[in-house]
């Protein structure tokens, strides 16, 4: 089975001369495969290569990067993971070499899929892990742990969203927002770093 651990947690708050804002950031373990979710901005680089050395790896050992959308916020840092192949709703980049996948559906690692899941952007996508004990979906569907904004002002299609909210909900016991910690939908918390 799969595990899902969050390296840094995200969030956007007011500040003098704009937002701070800083997507969560989570690992996703299957197999041979160590993924990382949404490298975006972050205060501090280091923060994330300390994260990553308390699970026992290095930026080297990562194998893929996944995107839950193109926002400047959650792909930042890509460039740190140079081995890593790059995947979001329908491609897959490595090296210089750009495929398309199969989309909603496609099986990243054992116990790890893809789920397109439109709104926020139009090319928004969720991974759905599958643990020994939940099923763990990380989204940009809501921004916090509170579900908020339930209107997101930044959405592509509100509608779209919504059938994509109800979607996920259905499928998950813990969702990872996008700048936030978990909340948990059927099941007992998810443990953070």
């Amino acid at each position: 089975m799969a595990s899902v651990d969050i390296l840094v947690t995200g969030y956007v708050r007011e500040a003098t001369g704009g937002d701070e804002v800083q997507g969560t950031i989570s690992l996703v373990r299957s197999g041979d495969a160590v993924i990382v979710v949404d490298p975006g901005l972050l205060r501090d680089r280091t923060d994330l290569v300390a994260a990553l050395q308390q699970h026992q790896l290095e930026v080297g050992d990562v194998s893929h990067v996944f995107l839950t959308h193109h926002h400047v916020d959650h792909t930042r840092n890509v460039g740190m993971f140079p081995r890593a192949v790059v995947v979001d709703h329908d491609s897959t980049y490595a090296g210089d070499v750009w495929s398309e996948h199969s989309g909603d559906g496609y099986l990243l690692a054992d116990d790890v899929t893809i789920l397109q899941t439109p709104g926020h952007s139009l090319e928004c996508a969720s991974l759905l892990v599958a643990t020994a004990t939940q099923t763990v979906v990380l989204t940009h569907a809501w921004w916090f742990s509170d579900m908020t904004p339930v209107e997101d002002p930044l959405a592509a299609d509100q509608g779209t969203l919504e059938v994509s909210r109800r979607r996920i909900l259905q499928a998950a016991d813990v969702v990872v927002p996008g700048h936030g910690a978990p909340f948990f939908v059927k099941s007992t918390p998810l443990a953070t770093s």
